[in-house]
């Protein structure tokens, strides 16, 4: 089960800190209005598009008509002037790239359940069934696999999120981060594992997941280990995808955080990383910074 974090000792919080982590990560790169309205579709279920292209396109062919003159109203006249040409075409556009979103969507959703379905009922022995997938596609099993444990899953596209390739948000509003490694040949190392740690403790997140369809070295472990990561490897993801794992890789901790004191929200672990409690673990509020309460971590 994924393991509450223990303390850290102050030499591996500076050497995670070392690494680089927080704002020298690679930054999301600029993108268009049409680019981001088209990414929202795909990530929304496909009939929302479909249902928001109709709306948008009622919307926006509204003020696709010829603006009159109106000698009493010149200014109200240049306006629809502007914006007669905008809704023109903007009336098939933008319905356009929400249906092809929805499209997208619905083929995504449809290779996902295939592609689990394929390793559920594949006879083929261990890891076999991953190997013969792209690495796109083992993103996309993985994203469906904590799917299907209840988990809401966005993709996040990896290397220009911090090497996240998923962010999961649990039933409790908790996030987890999941890094995919589809790697054929080679162990992964232990420097996957702190970069992840150095993007959930930036972003207080919840724990995460480090997914590969290999194997990690004994260094990744022992890091995982104390930290609230688990690692997951080939052979145990497929494994419990066909039902045999005995280990639950979905369980989050073995504790129930307590809540706040001061506003009664939901509390997180935390890891302290200045000051003499450097290395040790806390109870945090979820709403920080809004809110500072704080609990010992029993």
């Amino acid at each position: 089960m994924l393991l509450p974090q223990r303390g850290l000792s102050s030499k591996v919080l500076q050497d995670i800190d070392c690494k680089g982590f927080g704002p020298s990560m690679a930054r999301r790169k600029n993108s268009s209005v049409f680019e981001d309205l088209f990414s929202i579709a795909t990530m929304l279920p496909w009939w929302i598009g479909v249902a928001l292209a109709v709306v948008a396109y009622a919307l926006i062919s509204s003020f696709a008509v010829m603006p009159e003159i109106d000698p009493l109203q010149p200014t109200a006249h240049i306006q629809q002037s502007m914006i007669y040409p905008l809704a023109l075409y903007g009336q098939y556009i933008v319905p356009g790239l929400l249906l092809m979103g929805a499209a997208k969507s619905f083929y995504d959703r449809q290779k996902r359940k295939k592609l689990l379905s394929n390793v559920r009922d594949s006879s083929v022995p261990a890891t076999e069934p991953l190997s013969l997938i792209s690495w796109r596609e083992f993103e996309m099993l993985v994203g469906q696999y904590f799917q299907e444990k209840g988990y809401r899953v966005h993709e996040t596209g990896g290397a220009a999120d911090g090497g996240v390739d998923l962010r999961l948000t649990a039933s409790d509003y908790n996030t987890y981060l999941v890094q995919c490694k589809h790697w054929k040949a080679g162990k992964v190392p232990v420097n996957v594992v702190r970069e992840l740690f150095g993007v959930m403790t930036a972003e207080n997140a919840q724990g995460g997941f480090v997914v590969t369809s290999g194997q990690f070295t004994a260094e990744a472990q022992n890091f995982a280990d104390k930290t609230n990561i688990k690692l997951i490897d080939g052979k145990l993801l497929v494994g419990s995808m066909k039902g045999r794992s005995t280990d639950e890789i979905t369980q989050k901790t073995s504790k129930t955080a307590p809540s706040c004191p001061i506003c009664n929200s939901s509390m997180v672990v935390r890891t302290a990383r200045k000051g003499l409690n450097a290395g040790n673990q806390f109870y945090g509020c979820s709403r920080f910074p809004d809110c500072r309460g704080t609990r010992a971590y029993e």
